[in-house]
């Protein structure tokens, strides 16, 4: 298979930057790339607090008794970590950004370019999205081909007839993936407005979960292409000041509220306007990120 997703990612990276989790459980290249997990055969590193899916084999219980808390014994372990890439397949991806680019190319840019740092380290990298008929699920793999197996189904899977959801795959993750990752969702504005926010609480109890918006192109100007209605917008419709002015204020109403929803769980996102500033909207979202521990 031609590696055309990773050789472009590839040359539009500059720079390299690590991810910083704020779960001990998950931590993810944190510069010596040593995770921390659960493991009677590993080395001893310290005690944390119990949170719900560790291994009661885990509790210390002489140091539970003296702190009143329940405390696990936590291992230090060469392992792997595991990335889940959630990606947003809706027809809306079809549509252009704020930079006249295709928000299906730069998600897959965007998502990919994150998922080639950790794929750099030999880190696990998945992925799941809907084609329309069903969810896509790629089991959890290291390698560049795997990435790009990935991208190249991406690509195929967004199309005009596609109406699926983000809270889709998400299910799908809560309902029948148990290993602590991170999560990296991409999807649009509205993609962020319809999830759901009791299913980001149940993803953050376990992992931890990072958000790149790619942006939405303005409904004015000349030849508008409407992807919901198939057809070029109307000029009364396109170059109606009022329109315009209304059609802003809206924009501004829906990112206060996507922006209070992630605040309210401790999600860090970017948004990404075109392909070339990619390597400038992740760094923005892991310092976010960092920010939030």
């Amino acid at each position: 298979m031609r590696l055309e997703y990773i050789s472009r990612i590839k040359d539009g990276l500059k720079r390299y930057k690590t991810i910083s989790t704020k779960k001990t459980t998950s931590r993810v290249l944190d510069g010596s790339y040593n995770s921390i997990y659960k493991g009677r055969s590993m080395n001893f590193d310290e005690l944390r607090e119990y949170v719900p899916g560790d291994d009661v084999k885990d509790i210390d219980w002489k140091a539970t008794s003296r702190s009143q808390k329940v405390l696990i014994r936590q291992y230090i372990a060469e392992k792997k970590h595991n990335i889940m890439l959630v990606m947003d397949t809706n027809r809306r991806m079809l549509a252009d950004t704020s930079e006249g680019e295709e928000k299906r190319e730069v998600a897959l840019i965007g998502g990919g370019s994150l998922a080639y740092m950790v794929t750099s380290n030999g880190d696990y990298v998945s992925a799941i999205y809907s084609d329309g008929e069903k969810m896509c699920r790629f089991p959890f793999r290291m390698g560049f081909l795997n990435l790009e197996t990935i991208l190249s189904g991406y690509n195929k899977a967004v199309s005009i007839k596609n109406d699926s959801s983000i809270d889709q795959s998400l299910e799908y993750i809560i309902r029948n993936i148990r290993r602590r990752m991170i999560v990296v969702i991409v999807t649009d504005m509205e993609g962020i407005s319809k999830v759901s926010e009791s299913l980001l609480r149940q993803l953050i109890l376990v992992h931890d979960v990072l958000l790149i918006n790619v942006s939405d192109a303005d409904v004015f100007g000349k030849n508008v292409y409407g992807i919901e209605q198939s057809d070029y917008l109307p000029a009364y419709i396109t170059r109606s000041k009022k329109l315009r002015n209304l059609q802003q204020e809206e924009k501004r109403r829906v990112l206060a509220e996507c922006d209070n929803k992630l605040k309210r769980n401790g999600i860090a996102m970017t948004t990404i306007r075109s392909s070339n500033n990619v390597e400038r909207g992740i760094i923005e979202l892991l310092e976010k990120h960092k920010m939030r521990k």
